[in-house]
């Protein structure tokens, strides 16, 4: 499995992407920690340092003909929020209220992971947008705990477009989401753009593991949850 980081917001320009983040090393159905991570990594979004990308060229011509990317006027742009961290999280639809704790990047470039166990908060990757500004917010949960019984983002696949998620914000205000589409992708085949390249609007990405395969006891994909600012 390839697995790649990021960096603070700049790195997930569409333009840009290097790589994947996935969620990798979720803990097993029966409450077992999955080969290959540890008790404090399980069920978490871990990433590996990437190689810089050394362009070739085919790939330095094509940048030299390619045309110029349209621009778009700020008069044409869907209103966002401001700036501001998010403190918890709403989908009464499946029931979740969880605080969101703040994900970095460890020395070694991956990616921080929400702490295990029944109970364990959501997360919000700090080098994303807040949610309510341009672009895609990134929300990290697990899907069941170690030691047994349902994670915070459990019932994922039981959201349908229209329904509602809001995230409360620091600054008193709160964002107001609703869900677009879902979809699984192999973590072998992550679609890295179409998760986290930059969008005009402001947007929300919710991201757990799925696949759970009992032969093996691991997950083998992830489930993203697309949703779009309202308010």
């Amino acid at each position: 499995m390839t697995t790649t980081n990021f960096g603070r917001r700049g790195s997930l320009l569409a333009s840009a992407a290097v790589g994947l983040l996935l969620l990798a090393g979720c803990s097993a159905g029966n409450g077992q920690t999955s080969a290959g991570a540890s008790g404090a990594d399980s069920g978490a979004a871990r990433s590996a340092s990437p190689a810089s990308p050394t362009p070739n060229a085919s790939t330095a011509s094509a940048t030299a003909t390619s045309p110029a990317p349209a621009t778009v006027s700020p008069q044409a742009l869907p209103t966002v929020l401001p700036k501001s961290t998010p403190a918890s999280l709403s989908i009464p639809a499946i029931g979740v209220q969880t605080e969101l704790l703040g994900l970095g990047l460890r020395e070694n470039k991956s990616l921080q992971v929400p702490p295990d166990g029944p109970g364990a908060p959501a997360g919000w990757y700090n080098g994303s947008p807040t949610p309510g500004e341009r672009g895609p917010a990134v929300l990290l949960g697990h899907v069941n705990a170690v030691g047994g019984g349902p994670g915070v983002f459990a019932n994922l696949r039981s959201l349908t477009p229209g329904t509602p998620v809001s995230i409360q914000r620091t600054d008193g205000s709160t964002a107001t989401f609703t869900v677009d589409r879902a979809a699984a992708y192999g973590k072998d085949a992550f679609p890295t753009l179409e998760v986290y390249g930059n969008t005009t609007a402001a947007e929300l990405r919710l991201i757990t593991c799925d696949g759970y395969d009992p032969a093996t006891g691991l997950f083998d994909d992830n489930y993203v949850v697309y949703a779009t600012l309202q308010t």
